[in-house]
């Protein structure tokens, strides 16, 4: 029988560059995943910057931050990282991960972030 992994995902912002208020937002306080199946964590943010990253890190039982994946908003492609994948729509400012094929390992606070490109 596949196990039950948990999956959190929480706010969390986070801007590196000029004093421009920036806010990302996580709506989903949890997410349950059977072992080998695929989640989608979303993230929102606001922005009046058009150069910009968008990350995603987890942080397991641990404690310590992982780095998932980034996505550069000049970039129309989504970015992809072995079992991850985001979904970007910048004129929506959404910012979704995908985890397929889901592990225990994958059990973890998720962290959605922006970084100004300067």
């Amino acid at each position: 029988m596949a196990g039950l992994g948990l999956l959190w995902a929480a706010m969390v912002s986070i801007y590196l560059g000029p004093s421009v208020a920036q806010t990302v937002t996580q709506p989903q306080p949890q997410e349950s995943v059977q072992e080998t199946g695929t989640v989608t964590l979303d993230c929102t943010y606001s922005t009046s910057e058009s150069d910009y990253y968008l990350f995603w890190y987890k942080q397991p039982p641990s404690g310590e931050m992982v780095y998932i994946i980034r996505q550069n908003a000049y970039e129309q492609r989504n970015a992809t990282n072995d079992r991850y994948s985001v979904n970007f729509q910048k004129e929506a400012k959404a910012f979704s991960l995908k985890i397929s094929d889901s592990q225990l390992e994958d059990a973890a606070m998720y962290f959605c972030a922006y970084s100004g490109a300067q």
